[in-house]
């Protein structure tokens, strides 16, 4: 009974306050996280005959490249930057499956690629059988270990396979 009911226009002026308060408090967050990513956003430039990876978007249940959900490659190329079409589009020279896309792109789409040898991965030869399988050969023994379990013990050694990286090494 003592309490006061807020009425008519007093209520419309306490839910603008609040409002402003609320709006003011947002724009403050967002100057913030503004400021924050300026200070480490860079300002990309190409230039003719650079090569660049293309960012692809991501659409939900397409399969791309032969992959699916989180396997499909987020980056694709190099490609070659063929012209510069504005301050911010670029014309790249697309191959094979792309051939249809259209070839100019927003720089945001873009990330530079730096060339490096060191970036090349070679790849050995492996001979397939007609159903596309091959032969696991073991290479070389990294190492032995007898693992013990209540009352049996079963030797172990560490294969390294033929075509592998050492840290595809399994225990055998």
């Amino acid at each position: 009974m003592g309490e006061r009911k807020l009425l008519g226009p007093e209520i419309v002026q306490a839910t603008v306050d609040k409002v402003n308060i609320i709006g003011a408090k947002l724009k403050a967050t967002q100057d913030r996280q503004k400021s924050y990513a300026d200070m480490r956003r860079k300002d990309l430039e190409f230039e003719v005959c650079n090569r660049v990876f293309l960012k692809l978007a991501a659409w939900k249940g397409v399969v791309r490249f032969g992959k699916r959900r989180k396997l499909s490659p987020i980056y694709i190329g190099p490609y070659e930057i063929i012209e510069r079409i504005g301050p911010v589009a670029y014309r790249l020279n697309l191959l094979g499956e792309l051939s249809q896309v259209h070839d100019v792109f927003h720089i945001s789409m873009l990330c530079k690629y730096i060339s490096d040898p060191s970036h090349v991965l070679e790849t050995p030869e492996i001979e397939l059988r007609d159903d596309l399988s091959y032969e696991e050969q073991p290479a070389q023994i990294l190492g032995r270990e007898v693992k013990r379990l209540s009352n049996k013990t079963t030797p172990l050694v560490k294969v390294l396979w033929r075509n592998h990286l050492v840290e595809e090494a399994t225990w055998e």
